[in-house]
């Protein structure tokens, strides 16, 4: 499975190390995280990841194929 997490804010390169499974990029002031996720349990690692940090998700999305 694929994931597209968009978050609120710009994610800086110190930051994104917390992530590193997935790609990043920043799109005016929010920064979109997208890549492979396992399965259930690593969608919510990833979840609780975010929060930890501080991170807001405004959007997750599966991407298909």
């Amino acid at each position: 499975m694929r994931y597209e997490i968009r978050v609120e804010g710009h994610l800086s390169e110190t930051l994104a190390k917390v992530f590193p499974e997935l790609d990043h990029v920043v799109i005016d002031d929010q920064t979109l995280l997208y890549g492979p996720v396992v399965d259930e349990a690593h969608l919510f690692g990833l979840l609780a990841r975010l929060r930890a940090v501080g991170l807001r998700v405004i959007e997750m999305r599966q991407l298909p194929g």
